[in-house]
């Protein structure tokens, strides 16, 4: 079953306007970190769906304990149900399958492991993540 979890958020700009934060992309240094829940609340193989902002972001914790964000929506279809999917590995790369047409996302960068046919030039959106204390945090920009 999954969790869907609503960490929406505004942050200030320090003019007293409010802008809609977004995941920052991974391997960028995020301005900001959002607390979307206790680190607990991800069951390891199973995957939840947040919101941060105007983005759904794919959380996903490992048995190791290692913690990923992608993109919820399945590039394939349009629909946000990446969180939904099979989580597993390939030749050690961490991975999770669309549950709908079963194409398989690497966990670290969102790239598709499908053959050259179905998806060498897609890929999901991967975001900054961390496990502060016991909380689950993606980072912002």
């Amino acid at each position: 079953m999954s969790t869907q979890l609503d960490a929406s958020t505004t942050t200030s700009t320090g003019t007293g306007a409010t802008t809609t934060a977004a995941p920052a992309p991974a391997g960028t240094e995020p301005t900001g970190w959002l607390t979307v829940c206790p680190v607990e609340r991800l069951q390891p193989g199973r995957g939840v769906a947040a919101l941060v902002g105007d983005t759904q972001v794919a959380l996903f914790r490992l048995a190791d304990g290692s913690v990923y964000a992608l993109g919820n929506i399945d590039p394939f279809t349009g629909a946000a149900v990446v969180s939904r999917g099979i989580v597993g590995d390939r030749g050690g790369e961490p991975t999770v399958a669309s549950p709908l047409y079963k194409q398989v996302f690497a966990l670290r960068d969102g790239r598709c492991l499908a053959g050259a046919d179905e998806g060498d030039a897609v890929s999901l959106p991967a975001f900054v993540v961390r496990v502060m204390g016991d909380a689950l945090q993606v980072g912002l920009r």
